[in-house]
């Protein structure tokens, strides 16, 4: 029987179409070394802990479908990890960075090496240490184009410009947690936010380091917007100038054009932006979005300046501001919520409509009473408690023998118990008066196991047991649907109506409402051990936090990778 040529042929462009993706895609090697540089900001240098010496650390650009391999030097006096924030990880695990979670950590005078592919994202991610409060200066963007011949799905903007929105100490950010973790009180908040490292001319000894974004009349560029900032949510504008969202998370999206963007830590927005205003300067700004009713918040403005390369003298002079923009209060849900709300997949999404896991988590703050006898110095929360945070009433305490991806490929006993509960211990009114009884949380370091493929759907409920927060909830080695939102308790009798399961935003972390709750959904496909936290740095500090164990499905391409020579020993 003869071959069908026109089959044949298709094969052939098959065949010839994937190699020459294969082809294409390159390695990037990087070194990255994590040293005390001194940095000077608010009129005060500090001995601050960097990337090779750089605060941000450096840009990484790569395309779809290319490899990084990036050995990480520690000569700080701290251990260290770094996580590749939204990096899909595909059997990778050994590579995502969370402390004690699929790596011992980096010690001072030690190297890893981190190696993993790009597959299937594109868009804005970022770099993060993950260990302690590290991350408050080590952090940097890392830049996902299309692959080589492939384009943006909108027109190919004139420049592209990744901004940084972070949060300064005015002091050693490990001595700020480690004082908040000794005493059980919350800690200090940051004494500003920056942009691309630095504060803005709003802030003392600031002016002639402001970040300045340079911009052609007429033109449309690209911002790439990171929120790296420690635990503080942030709403986002340029005055005077619309921004066209177009993707989040490394993920396109449909479309919508909005004055102002509220983004948690941990998440990151493109935009478009066109210069069709008078030529002059306009103050691009970020201020707290401060959801938690009565909590302190650094309550203090970051700018930047959108500079017309064509604006007249007179408008260049630097004595006169630049227009500054209307930003929301720093209460205003309402703009949070409508914000959140406008994200859709450009197309049909390829959601799971059939369930294996319909998991039900509760995410807040609680207050722990300390034990009799114990020194008032070590209980300085509210009323002589510590304070503390939890899943479903469990606060999560990370393992320090081993960590949890090596006590599972190696079959390590008493690391971990797999028993956290798939849905709350206790039901309750989520968001009302909750009783004194449940602000007790239980220690422990639990996970909950997957079988490889498994649909799941979690619903992600916040909780008033102290104080109701915005949760940016974040997990390591996946994307997610979130297919629904709301506020109080959800109420899977009349909330599934509003499930969207045509076309639901895919992001790896999720902005749970003050008072509310999110449903998402994902495919188990990844093997290996992933956390799931809030993002907000001082609560998984307090336990709110866990971790899922995939386990191996069937075949190579299922499984996990065998661990690397060099990873860190504990």
């Amino acid at each position: 029987m003869e071959a069908n040529p026109i089959c044949l042929g298709l094969l052939f462009l098959i065949f010839s179409s994937t190699m020459a993706a294969i082809s294409n895609a390159k390695t990037h090697y990087h070194d990255f070394v994590i040293q005390a540089t001194p940095v000077k900001r608010l009129c005060k240098t500090h001995s601050t802990i960097t990337v090779n010496g750089m605060y941000p650390g450096p840009t990484l650009e790569v395309n779809n479908g290319d490899t990084l391999v990036i050995n990480v030097v520690n000569r700080a006096r701290y251990n260290a990890t770094i996580h590749w924030h939204g990096v899909r990880q595909m059997r990778t695990g050994w590579a995502d960075g969370p402390e004690f979670v699929t790596q011992c950590p980096i010690r001072p005078g030690g190297s890893y090496t981190y190696r993993f592919t790009i597959q299937g994202q594109e868009g804005t991610l970022w770099w993060h240490a993950h260990s302690s409060w590290l991350r408050a200066t080590v952090y940097g963007a890392l830049i996902i184009r299309p692959k080589e011949g492939d384009s943006y799905p909108f027109p190919k903007p004139r420049r592209e410009t990744p901004l940084l929105l972070g949060e300064w100490w005015d002091a050693n950010p490990i001595d700020v947690v480690r004082q908040a973790t000794r005493t059980g009180a919350a800690p200090n908040v940051s004494d500003a936010y920056t942009i691309n490292g630095q504060p803005g001319d709003l802030y003392n000894c600031s002016s002639k380091d402001t970040i300045i974004v340079p911009v052609d009349s007429g033109e449309t560029n690209l911002l790439r917007i990171i929120n790296s900032g420690l635990n503080q949510q942030l709403f986002f504008t340029v005055a005077n100038h619309k921004l066209t969202v177009v993707g989040a998370d490394a993920s396109y999206v449909k479309p919508f054009t909005t004055t102002v963007l509220m983004l948690g830590p941990g998440q990151t927005t493109d935009v478009l932006i066109t210069a069709d205003q008078l030529p002059a300067r306009y103050y691009i700004a970020a201020r707290a979005y401060a959801s938690a009713q009565g909590a302190p918040f650094d309550n203090t403005t970051t700018t930047a300046i959108l500079d017309y390369k064509s604006a007249p003298c007179p408008a260049k002079d630097v004595s006169v501001k630049p227009v500054m923009p209307n930003l929301p209060a720093f209460n205003d849900t309402a703009t949070a919520t409508a914000f959140s709300k406008s994200f859709r997949s450009p197309r049909k999404a390829l959601v799971p409509t059939e369930i294996d896991e319909n998991l039900f988590f509760t995410v807040g703050l609680g207050l722990n009473n300390c034990p009799i006898g114990s020194s008032p110095a070590n209980c300085q929360g509210p009323n002589g408690t510590r304070f503390t945070a939890s899943m479903n009433n469990v606060s999560f305490v990370l393992p320090s023998s081993f960590s949890l991806l090596q006590a599972h490929q190696q079959g390590i006993p008493g690391v971990f118990t797999t028993d956290f509960p798939g849905v709350p211990p206790v039901k309750f009114d989520y968001t009302g008066n909750v009783s004194q009884s449940l602000q007790q949380p239980v220690p422990g370091t639990k996970v909950y196991k997957l079988k490889y493929g498994a649909r799941v759907q979690l619903v992600i409920q916040g909780t008033s047991i102290f104080t109701a927060e915005n949760h940016p909830i974040h997990l390591h080695g996946y994307d997610f649907y979130i297919i629904a939102e709301g506020f109080g308790n959800f109420d899977p009798n009349k909330d599934t109506a509003k499930f969207n399961l045509v076309d639901p935003p895919l992001r790896n972390t999720a902005s749970v409402p003050v008072g509310g709750w999110s449903v998402i959904r994902f495919v188990a496909d990844n093997p290996g051990v992933w956390l799931m936290h809030c993002h907000l740095d001082v609560h998984i500090t307090w336990g709110l936090a866990m971790a899922f164990i995939v386990e191996n499905g069937v075949g190579e391409l299922e499984t996990l990778e065998l661990p690397p020579a060099d990873l860190p020993l504990c």
